[in-house]
C-alpha cells in the first residue's frame, strides 16, 4: 500500500537555528515565557517567598531531630518539648505548602491562558501563504500537546525545582556544618554528575521534539481523516488510514523510546552514585561515631540531611528531563508567534475605527501574481479588470484559468507580484485589512457553517446582531420557512461543518449571514451549482435580494447562470481575453465565450470545466 508523503521537520518548522546558537537560543525562547508572569508578578513572588519558607522549615526537621536524639541520650526533659516544637513545624510547614501550591497553579493557570491567547491569535492572524504550507493537524498538536507540557511544567517541575534546589543549597550548608569530612566524601560524585546531566540534556532536547514532531504527525492523520471521513468510507479506506495512523503512532512510540531509555539510564546512574555515597558516608559516619568523633545527635542529623541532598539531586534527574521537554515544546510554541501575521493580534482586542462605507468601485490594474509555495509558475499575467460600483461582473473560463486567484487578491489573502489593485480610487494595501474584508461577504460553492445552531451561523456575519435581524436576513434569503419548520427552529444545532442540513438550506444559511453583513462588495464563488431545481430557484431569488446595490463579483462554470451580469469577464491562461455583456461577447465571431456558450448549449448544459482555452 502506497505511504502519503511525509513533510520533513524543517517543511514544518522551518529554517533551523545553526548548531552553535541552539543552547543560548532555547534558554532565552524558554525565559521569554515568563514575560507572561509579569501581570501577577506580586503573587509570583509571594509563592516563592512561601516556597522558600516551606523549604527552611523543611530543613529544620534534621536539626530538630538530632537535638532529640541527643536529648534522649542525655536522659534530658526537653524531649516532649522538642517534639511540640516539630509538630508546630508541621503545621506552618502545611500552611505554607497550602499557600504556595494554589499561588503557583493560579500564577500558572492564568499565564498559560495568556499564552494560549496569544498564540491563537497569532496563528489565525497569519497570512493564508503559511496556511498553504502547514497541515491543520500540526497546528491543532501546537495548541495542545506542546502547551500541554508547557503547563506541567510551569506548574509543577519549576516550583518543584526550586524546591529541591533550596533543600540541596541548605542540606549541603547545613551538613558541612556538622561536618566537613562526610560532606566532601557525600559532595564526590557532584562533578561527574553535571557534565553527564549537560550531555544528556541536550540528547533529551533533541528526543523530545522530535516525540513531538511524531505526535503532531498522528494528529495530522486524525485530522485529515475525519474531516474527509466521507470519502474514507465512500472508497472503503479504513484499512488504509489505520495503517498511516498505526505508522505514526510507531514512529512516536520509537522516539518516545529512545528518550525512555536514555533518561532511565541517567536515573540509574544517578540512583547509584547518590546511594553509593549515602553509604560511603554512613560507613565513614560510623567510624567517626567509634571514635568520637560526632555524637548520635549529629549522625543523625547528617544522616537525615544527606537523605534530603539525595533526595533532591535524584529529584533533578526527573524536573531537569521535563524542563528540556518544555524547552523544545517552547521552541515549537515560539515559532508560531515569530510567525509574521497579516494583523496585529493585540488589535483584535481593540475596538476599531469605523471604516466609510465603499462605494464599491474595484479596478485590477496589470496585476501579475504567482502563489509563494510556486514562485515560478505564475498564475495571472497581467489581469486588468474594472468594476463600477453597484455592477455586477461574472468571472467566466476553463478550470485553472485564475479566477478564483482574483477573488483571493480581492480579499487580500495575497498580494499582486506587481500591479495594483484598487477600491473606490485608493490603493488596496492603503485600507486596514480588518476594515477593507469587513465591507465584503462571500457565498461559496462548499459553505462551511460551524458546530453551533442556525441563528450562531447567521449571526457569524455581524456578532451581536439580535434575534429580530437575524430573522429578517433569513426572511430575505428564503431561508426562515426550513428553519421555523424544525422543532427548536434558530437553535437547531447544525451539526459539525452543518452536516445536519441539506446542501441548499446550508447555502440559504450563507447568504442569509452574507445579508446580515450588509457588505458593499459581494463575492459569489459558483453559489448556486450542484443544486436540484427547486432549490436552486430559491437560492437565485435570496441572490438577487443581495446583489441589489451591492458590487458583486460572480465566479461562475455555468453560464447561464450569469448570462444576465452587467459585465462578463472570460479569463484563460492567466488573462482577461474577453470582456462585455452576454450579447456582446456572444456577437464575436471567434471569441472564446461564443465558444464556450456553444459547447454548453449544444447538447444541454456541459461544465464549462471540460472546455478548452485559447
Amino acid at each position: 500500500m502506497p505511504r502519503m508523503a511525509r513533510h520533513s521537520r524543517n517543511d514544518r518548522a522551518g529554517i533551523e537555528l545553526p548548531k552553535a546558537r541552539v543552547d543560548r537560543e532555547s534558554l532565552r525562547e524558554a525565559l521569554g515565557l515568563f514575560r507572561y508572569l509579569r501581570p501577577r508578578f506580586g503573587r509570583f513572588v509571594a509563592a516563592m517567598a512561601a516556597l522558600f519558607v516551606g523549604s527552611l522549615l523543611s530543613l529544620s526537621f534534621p536539626f530538630l531531630a538530632g537535638r532529640m536524639v541527643d536529648e534522649a541520650v542525655a536522659r534530658s526533659g526537653a524531649v516532649d518539648r522538642t517534639a511540640l516544637w516539630m509538630v508546630g513545624v508541621l503545621v506552618a510547614q502545611a500552611g505554607v505548602s497550602f499557600f504556595h501550591s494554589l499561588s503557583f497553579a493560579s500564577v500558572g493557570q492564568r499565564s498559560l491562558v495568556d499564552l494560549r491567547r496569544d498564540v491563537y491569535a497569532r496563528l489565525i492572524t497569519l497570512p493564508m501563504a503559511f496556511f498553504a504550507r502547514r497541515r491543520v493537524g500540526e497546528l491543532a498538536s501546537r495548541l495542545s500537546a506542546d502547551l500541554i507540557q508547557i503547563e506541567d511544567t510551569l506548574i509543577a517541575t519549576v516550583p518543584q525545582f526550586l524546591r529541591q534546589t533550596i533543600l540541596l543549597a541548605g542540606g549541603v550548608a547545613l551538613i558541612a556544618a556538622t561536618s566537613l569530612q562526610l560532606t566532601a566524601i557525600m559532595l564526590s560524585s557532584l562533578p561527574v554528575l553535571t557534565v553527564l546531566a549537560v550531555v544528556f540534556g541536550r540528547r533529551t532536547r533533541r528526543i523530545a521534539r522530535e516525540a513531538q514532531d511524531r505526535l503532531a504527525d498522528t494528529a495530522t492523520i486524525v485530522e485529515e481523516t475525519l474531516q474527509g471521513i466521507l470519502n474514507v468510507k465512500a472508497f472503503a479506506n479504513e484499512g488504509y488510514e489505520l495503517d498511516r495512523y498505526h505508522e505514526g503512532l510507531r514512529r512516536f512510540l520509537a522516539a518516545t523510546l529512545r528518550g525512555a531509555r536514555l533518561r532511565a539510564g541517567f536515573i540509574a546512574f544517578v540512583v547509584f552514585a547518590l546511594f553509593g555515597s549515602v553509604v560511603l558516608v554512613l560507613w565513614s559516619g560510623a567510624r567517626l561515631l567509634q571514635s568520637g568523633g560526632i555524637t548520635f545527635g549529629q549522625l543523625t542529623r547528617f544522616l537525615l540531611y544527606t537523605t534530603f541532598v539525595a533526595g533532591a539531586m535524584g529529584q533533578f534527574a526527573e524536573l531537569y528531563t521535563q524542563i528540556q521537554k518544555a524547552v523544545g515544546a517552547t521552541q515549537r510554541v515560539r515559532e508560531l508567534q515569530r510567525e509574521t501575521g497579516e494583523l496585529d493580534p493585540a488589535s483584535l482586542a481593540s475596538a476599531a475605527p469605523a471604516q466609510p462605507r465603499f462605494r464599491g468601485e474595484v479596478a485590477f490594474e496589470d496585476v501579475h501574481f504567482a502563489y509563494p509555495s510556486r514562485p515560478e509558475a505564475a498564475v495571472l499575467r497581467g489581469v486588468s479588470l474594472h468594476a463600477a460600483p453597484g455592477e455586477k461582473v461574472a468571472l467566466v473560463g476553463p478550470s485553472g484559468a485564475g479566477k478564483s486567484t482574483i477573488i483571493a487578491l480581492l480579499l487580500r489573502l495575497y498580494e499582486p507580484v506587481s500591479g495594483r489593485l484598487r477600491i473606490d480610487g485608493m490603493d488596496a494595501r492603503d485600507y486596514p485589512l480588518a476594515g477593507l474584508r469587513g465591507q465584503m461577504a462571500m457565498v461559496p460553492q462548499e459553505v462551511l457553517l460551524f458546530g453551533g445552531t442556525i441563528a450562531e451561523n447567521i449571526a457569524y456575519g455581524r456578532p451581536g446582531a439580535n434575534r429580530a435581524e437575524i430573522e429578517a436576513a433569513a426572511r430575505k434569503a428564503n431561508a426562515h420557512a426550513f428553519i421555523e419548520s424544525f422543532p427548536k427552529g434558530y437553535d437547531t444545532p447544525v451539526g459539525d461543518r452543518g452536516i445536519q442540513l441539506s446542501g441548499g438550506q446550508r447555502q440559504r444559511v450563507a447568504i442569509a449571514r452574507a445579508i446580515l453583513k450588509d457588505p458593499a462588495i459581494l463575492i459569489l464563488d459558483e453559489a448556486t451549482s450542484a443544486l436540484d431545481s427547486e432549490s436552486e430557484g430559491l437560492i437565485q431569488a435570496a441572490l438577487e435580494t443581495l446583489m441589489q446595490g451591492r458590487t458583486t463579483f460572480i465566479v461562475a462554470h455555468r453560464l447561464a447562470t450569469v448570462r444576465h451580469a452587467d459585465k462578463i469577464a472570460v479569463v484563460s491562461d492567466g488573462r482577461v481575453v474577453e470582456s462585455g455583456t452576454h450579447a456582446e461577447l456572444q456577437a464575436l465571431e471567434d471569441g472564446v465565450y461564443r465558444r464556450l456558450s456553444a459547447l454548453q448549449f449544444r447538447d444541454g448544459p456541459v461544465p464549462v470545466d471540460s472546455a478548452q482555452g485559447p
